[in-house]
């Protein structure tokens, strides 16, 4: 999972087409993901005695996940057509409102079984938030309101969710999650406040008190690590990495006590106030007088890549404390950024160094939306709807992360799989074990006559309001008795 699915090469010449999408069938879990789950249920079992799973909800669980994989989606009606009927959809759905899954429990033990299974004792946690759009008039689904779409800077309606992801020396994964949604007092006074600024009429009111029920999206980050913490006290963290929206003194200083006194990687606003030699200027004029030099720095443990660098030990203002403060600009940029640092006794290499595992949040993010059902199609209703929903979602990476291929590499230090390709492979090898299955059955003949009828009735054929056929369309044609009026006309 450490590169881009955007790289995975297509399937060639699949059905005479180049580039077809491989069929969405499977008639069981693949052996990889029900060992997934056992793995899963002893760790639930070892954090809390006599909560596991029962058989079927194990049996559920592996279905929903190799449904995940199979169809890009977290939906009941393409799992029971994907799985040739092997749960329903109301099955489905009955299962993920009613029955008595530990859902607060799957995730952290997910991670538990990756940690043992890997022997990760280490690593930085990397946080950040991402957004998915939703429908003009969405209403019953969870956490919905009016995002920034980066895509066309403009704003639609939509979910937004902070992210915890542990980069280790040998894989990254995600680790937490929480939905943010903004105080609704709050989005109102700030509407006040622009009316008032571009000339609006009337006083403006004082500003709301932060409400528990609407944290902010730095005291959602802050719980994520103590829960990490909490949850995984025996990982050795290095670093905190996120970018300049958790960049506040509050946050900094936090997030380094709850690991004691670990690392806080963050980035500065240019017009961020600094002191030095008791004179107060912006971070941006005291860099712009500062000496730089060019320095080589390596990506992420990779490929060498020439910046300009300035740093200095400076009081961050806003801060009330000393920040280790770099200014840097990568070759072809044209604007400096501003990295800012907890740890004063860091090198300034090793500091840019660790604020570039920051890009893997958004490799994260892109193989999550694009390969792991989430991004794609997801309609489950109310909290626990959106929540559980992705908490499967989460699982699926996880698994992936287990698959036989995968784990084989990364024992074997070779670099790690795309999640497209995995998804691909596994897709390919649920329909070959189908066929394996059918050709090993006593009477082949009457198994795939069974199935046909199967595939029939899952997948039945629709009406298309795009053809016209059986409807009137009236005569679209002149009517004679009315020449008179175009001759009139002319």
């Amino acid at each position: 999972m450490t590169g881009c699915g955007r790289k995975v090469c297509p399937f060639l010449h699949l059905n005479g087409r180049k580039g077809a999408v491989p069929p969405m069938v499977f008639s069981k879990a693949a052996p990889f993901v029900t060992s997934f789950i056992e793995e899963l249920n002893k760790s639930i079992e070892a954090c809390k005695p006599g909560h596991g799973l029962s058989k079927i909800q194990k049996g559920w669980l592996s279905f929903c996940i190799m449904g995940v994989i199979v169809t890009n989606s977290v939906c009941w009606a393409r799992f029971e057509r994907a799985g040739l009927g092997g749960y329903s959809m109301a099955a489905l759905c009955w299962v993920f409102r009613h029955a008595k899954i530990p859902w607060d429990l799957l995730l952290i033990s997910s991670v538990g079984v990756i940690l043992a299974g890997f022997g990760i004792t280490e690593g930085s946690l990397l946080l950040d938030d991402t957004g998915k759009g939703r429908s003009k008039s969405t209403r019953r689904i969870a956490h919905v309101h009016k995002i920034k779409d980066k895509a066309t800077g403009g704003f639609v309606m939509g979910q937004e969710i902070v992210f915890l992801v542990l980069a280790t020396p040998k894989i990254t994964f995600p680790v937490g999650f929480a939905f943010y949604m903004p105080d609704p007092a709050l989005s109102k006074w700030y509407r006040q406040k622009k009316q008032l600024a571009k000339g609006g009429m009337g006083p403006l009111a004082r500003k709301p008190a932060p409400n528990e029920n609407y944290p902010s999206k730095q005291e959602i980050a802050l719980r994520l690590l103590r829960e990490f913490k909490r949850n995984h006290p025996k990982i050795r963290v290095r670093c905190v990495v996120a970018d300049a929206l958790y960049g506040s003194k509050h946050f900094v200083g936090t997030a380094s006590k709850i690991f004691d006194g670990v690392q806080v990687i963050s980035q500065l606003k240019s017009d961020q106030n600094v002191r030095f030699k008791n004179k107060t200027m912006t971070v941006e004029t005291f860099f712009s007088t500062y000496a730089a030099t060019t320095e080589t720095i390596p990506i992420r443990g990779g490929e060498p890549v020439r910046a300009i660098v300035a740093s200095a030990r400076l009081h961050v203002c806003a801060h009330g404390v000393k920040r280790f403060v770099i200014a840097i600009k990568y070759e072809g940029e044209e604007q400096y950024r501003y990295i800012v640092a907890s740890d004063l006794s860091w090198r300034t290499q090793d500091i840019l160094r660790a604020q570039s595992l920051r890009w893997l949040v958004e490799v994260f993010h892109e193989d999550w939306k694009q390969y792991e059902g989430w991004g794609q199609l997801t309609k489950q209703q109310g909290e626990e709807g959106s929540s559980n929903s992705l908490i499967l979602s989460l699982l699926t990476d996880h698994c992936l992360l287990l698959h036989p291929e995968q784990t084989t590499r990364i024992e074997n230090n070779l670099p790690a799989c795309t999640v497209g390709s995995l998804q691909a492979r596994v897709r390919m090898d649920s329909l070959l074990d189908l066929i394996q299955e059918l050709l090993a059955s006593e009477n082949p003949k009457k198994m795939l006559s069974q199935l046909s009828e199967k595939v029939k009735e899952l997948h039945q054929l629709q009406p298309s309001k795009k053809h016209m056929i059986g409807r009137d369309l009236g005569r679209l044609e002149p009517s004679p008795s009315l020449k008179y009026k175009a001759e009139k006309a002319a």
